[in-house]
This record gives C-alpha cells, structure tokens and sequence, in this order.
C-alpha cells in the first residue's frame, strides 16, 4: 500500500527543511516527499540570489530571518552527511540601503524599529557610504542605513544538503509529478500522481511554491499564491570596484552586489503571472543600466554574460509566507507564499511548522500571524519592505 503518515508535495528548499526538522525533533513516523524535477532546474532556490537580511518592517519577519541567519552560520556541522560538509561560501557584506533627504528620516525610523527586534543596523553619513563603495556617485544622496549581519551564499548547495540530510535520515523521495490532492468529506486524504498512481496519508502538506496555488485547486481549497517572475542578471564590468561590495540598494528600487568578480542585479517582469523561464537581456540595458551608470562610472564598461528568471510564489495579498494547517480541510497544511524572501526564511519556516504538527503548537516561533486564518479575519501582515 502506498501509504504514508505525512506526504509533502514538492520537494524543494520549504519541504526539505520540514521533512529534515520533523525528523530532527523526533518525528518517527514515515515521510514522502514528491519531486517532479529531480535536477531543481526549475526549482526557486537556485534560480534565487541566495540572500538573506534582517532589514523588515514587521517584527516576525525579522524574527524568522534572525533564526535562519544563526542556521545558516552553522549549516557545514548542522547538514553534514557521511562525512562531507556543504561549502555554502556565506558572505556577510551587509546590505546597504542608499537615501535622499526625502527617504533618509524613513530609513532612519526602519533601522530604529529593526535595531528593537535584534537587527544589526547602522545609520550611515555620506562619507562613509564611499569608504565602503568608493566608487559611488553620492551627490544626490543623504546618508544611507547599513544591514551589517545581512548577506547571501550559495544557494543551490544549500537546498541539495537539506535533500541530502533529509534523505540520510529516512525521509524518502520520490521524484514523480503530483496532479491533485485528493480529499473526502472534508478532510484531505492524499496525492494523485500523472502517472495515475495515488500515495495516501493523514497529514499532506503543499510545499509547492509558485505551483502550490492552482495545486490547492484541485480539492476546491483556495491559497492566495501565483508564480511571480523575476529577472536576475550577471554582469562583467571592464573596472572592476575596488572592495567587497554589498548588496547596494538604490533609491530607485534597483539593486546591486557582487559575485565574486562579476556584478549580480534583479528585476521583476512585466509579465508577472507566467510560468515563463526564459529571461530577455534587452531589459536591464532598456531599464536598469541607466540608471547605475548614473550611480557609478564602473558600469559604463560592462557585459551582460549572462541572465536568467525564476519564480516568486507570491502570496497575491499581504506578500508574506502564509504557513500553518488550513481551517477548510482536515489534515491539509501550507507553507508557501513567501514572495521572494523564502530562501532566507526556510531553515524558521520548517522549523515551525514541524511543531505545528507534532505538537499542535509552536513553541519555538510564534508563526500564528501567519496562519492561513488571517485573510478571513483581515489580520494582514504588512511588510513595506519588500524587495
């Protein structure tokens, strides 16, 4: 029999981190977790920039990313697996947020409250936003606040140890596309593969991303979640800036960090609610590179090398995770809906939920402000900072 005591639908970086902290916090019964794509290449982590900040404006994400960001310092002992230790190659440049005398107070106010939630930020003069990027063109800014315990690592390494370790802990993967879930009654009862072939389990929880929305469809359930795509683009500079950059946000809502020598920025597409993989170079030279060849002479001289696009699962609501069981289906749980910041939010986000179904409760991290409940009651979580 194809039976299970809990099924996870999908198999990336939310999943992975359920099925491993399930079993790290003394789940014993069996778990499935169900992969379409055995290689990731479509997965969100890998397509993602790999960062991660305390730099929020409401205290729970703060909270979630200050777990995650201890996780990840210890991640080589935490995910060691038969004796080999991921190299995650985390870098803690920070991430610099540039201001104007209309968005500095702003700013000022942000880091104030995030410094009370146990953030590490820094209000910055304009004389030190160029001893740290020299090569920037400060003349229209005010000062700048500085997330010093923010920066990014590899993310694609990061997801296949979370597989890895889950796996050496007796979680199995079954790498087949999921159709459906299948439910009676009220309650859900399993999955349905493409293949025709039904695995059934009390507990099913939809850790499909992008795909968890029209997923959860299909037993009539709505999840206010669809794709977002997302542009990321590598560039090669002639000059080359003369320190370690950090992740340098620009008034005008671009962005920019290093990547060992080359330069990595982002943008949203026009087309945001497409399952739609291929990337179009001609929209950061139309779009972005104006825009900082205004801000540093260094890009003047640059290649785009090379581009690419991935996909948000974007909660088309409040933009924050939406996690916990789901009040109209007994035994259905989610853990989605992270808009672009569930790499950084992964190793809070699994632990939590494997409370919740263990015990009932959270004990480590209040996530009940991100129950699925809160749009009915319209207790939305409202980050400005989204980015």
């Amino acid at each position: 029999m194809n039976k299970y005591d809990v099924i996870i639908a999908g198999g990336g970086i939310m999943a992975s981190s359920l099925a491993y902290n399930l079993r790290k916090d003394g789940f014993t019964g069996s778990i499935a977790v169900f992969e379409k794509d055995q290689i990731y290449e479509f997965s969100s982590t890998p397509r993602s920039e790999g960062g991660i900040r305390l730099s929020f404006t409401t205290e729970i994400n703060i909270q979630m990313s200050r777990y995650s960001l201890d996780f990840y310092k210890n991640f080589a002992k935490e995910m060691e697996v038969h004796g080999e230790s991921p190299q995650i190659d985390f870098k803690q440049n920070g991430y610099l947020y540039l201001g104007t005398s209309e968005t500095m107070p702003r700013l000022i106010e942000e880091a104030n409250f995030q410094n009370g939630c146990g953030a590490n930020m820094e209000v910055l003069s304009v004389d030190e936003i160029r001893n740290i990027v020299p090569e920037l063109n400060t003349e229209d800014l005010a000062g700048a606040t500085f997330d010093t315990d923010a920066g990014y690592m590899d993310p694609y390494t990061v997801l296949q140890f979370y597989a890895k370790k889950a796996r050496s802990m007796d979680v199995d993967y079954i790498y087949q596309p999921v159709q459906s879930f299948l439910a009676e009654n009220g309650r859900i009862t399993g999955v349905r593969l493409e293949s025709g072939e039904e695995y059934h389990a009390p507990i099913v929880v939809n850790a499909c991303g992008a795909w968890s929305g029209a997923l959860s469809e299909t037993i009539g359930v709505d999840i206010p979640v669809k794709p977002f795509r997302y542009q990321v683009f590598s560039l090669d500079l002639t000059n080359k800036f003369s320190k370690s950059l950090p992740l340098v946000f620009d008034p005008t809502g671009f962005y920019f960090r290093g990547e060992g020598e080359k330069v990595i920025t982002g943008m949203p597409h026009k087309d945001p609610h497409s399952f739609e993989f291929s990337s179009n170079k001609s929209t950061f030279e139309e779009e972005v590179w104006p825009i900082f060849y205004e801000r540093s002479e260094l890009f003047g001289q640059l290649k785009v090398e090379r581009s690419w696009a991935g996909l948000y699962d974007f909660n088309t609501i409040d933009q924050n995770a939406i996690i916990g069981g789901h009040p109209e289906m007994e035994g259905y749980y989610v853990i989605t809906g992270f808009s672009g910041h569930g790499f950084q939010q992964a190793p809070a986000a699994g632990k939590g939920l494997s409370e919740l179904i263990r015990l009932g409760k959270y004990e480590t991290l209040d996530l009940s402000s991100l129950s699925v409940e809160r749009f009915a009651n319209n207790k939305l979580i409202l980050e400005t900072a989204i980015h």
